[in-house]
């Protein structure tokens, strides 16, 4: 089982003119969504609002397979945010965050006994005291030997002092096996992936929209670089297209035997990148071609690749 730890929210999106539509959504809950439809067993952890809102947000997580056990509830209304669309379909985000339910996650005592990896991410690491509660979690399931993954999908607005966050950035990396970021991410921060490399993950993968995306990892001890390209599709939007490729990574990943749980060590050698990449390219297409945060399945990613 992989455990997605972190935000789900309302995404009100603009459609057909100047109305905006409410859409569920948030990049850790876009990712455990993506998770299950390509075929992972997936949690889902996080604090949600017993708002409507809330509720239609853990009935999409059922409806998908997505096991919410390890959801907290609260009274607190659900965090919105205001999605603006570029002529390319890129989305930008204003956030409506105070004194909303995800703020106020707690540590839980213990994940499931399935569990073999945990992935993080987004506005849930910036956010107290929620936050606070998410780093403690991804040191403690470090420790233990699960694999785990990091997206920081920064959101600069949310970040009122960008030297702090990171700082604690860079701490996090000696507890994370996998870090995902996009190339604008990666500019924000002001690193590189042989840096990060360098601080702890064992892979470091940067994402560059139509571009592609290439990892970057230690192969007996070599720095190596894997791209592949972009798949070419006709965007409607790309919201959740970084939470897909998320997902794809960790499916592909957890396939490939590199999260095997407690115990067995966080290696990913031997991994076969091209394709784990190409994958994720593949299942990232199928997200823009379409409105929304909505991931594809695995036939749907295979379908895609063979039309390609």
């Amino acid at each position: 089982m992989i455990v997605v730890a972190g935000e789900a929210l309302i995404d009100l999106v603009p459609e057909g003119g100047q109305a905006l539509y409410p859409r569920r959504g948030g990049g850790p809950y876009n990712t455990a969504v993506a998770l299950a439809r390509l075929g992972s067993a997936t949690a889902f952890c996080s604090r949600v609002s017993t708002d409507a809102f809330g509720e239609s947000l853990l009935a999409e997580l059922r409806t998908n397979g997505v096991d919410t056990g390890l959801v907290q509830r609260g009274p607190e209304p659900t965090t919105l945010a205001v999605a603006s669309l570029g002529a390319d379909g890129s989305a930008g985000y204003t956030f409506y965050t105070e004194g909303t339910a995800d703020r106020l996650f707690r540590l839980p005592e213990a994940l499931p006994e399935a569990a073999r990896a945990v992935s993080f991410g987004t506005c849930s690491l910036v956010l107290e005291p929620g936050a606070t509660a998410y780093e403690r979690m991804l040191r403690r399931e470090s420790a233990r030997g699960l694999f785990t993954a990091l997206d920081p999908n920064i959101r600069a607005g949310l970040i009122p002092d960008p030297d702090a966050y990171r700082a604690r950035f860079r701490g996090w990396l000696p507890d994370v096996r996998l870090l995902k970021l996009s190339a604008e991410d990666a500019e924000w921060l002001g690193g590189t992936p042989r840096d990060w490399l360098a601080d702890g993950p064992s892979a470091v993968v940067v994402t560059r929209g139509g571009d592609g995306l290439s990892v970057h990892v230690q192969e007996a001890g070599e720095y190596r670089e894997y791209h592949v390209p972009g798949h070419k599709v006709d965007v409607v939007d790309t919201i959740g297209a970084g939470d897909t490729v998320n997902a794809a990574l960790l499916h592909r990943l957890a396939e490939a035997g590199a999260a095997s749980g407690p115990g067995t060590g966080p290696g990913l050698g031997g991994v076969d990148w091209p394709a784990v990449l190409d994958f994720a390219a593949r299942a990232a297409a199928v997200t823009c071609s379409r409105a929304g945060a909505n991931p594809p399945t695995s036939a749907e990613v295979a379908s895609f690749g063979e039309r390609a």
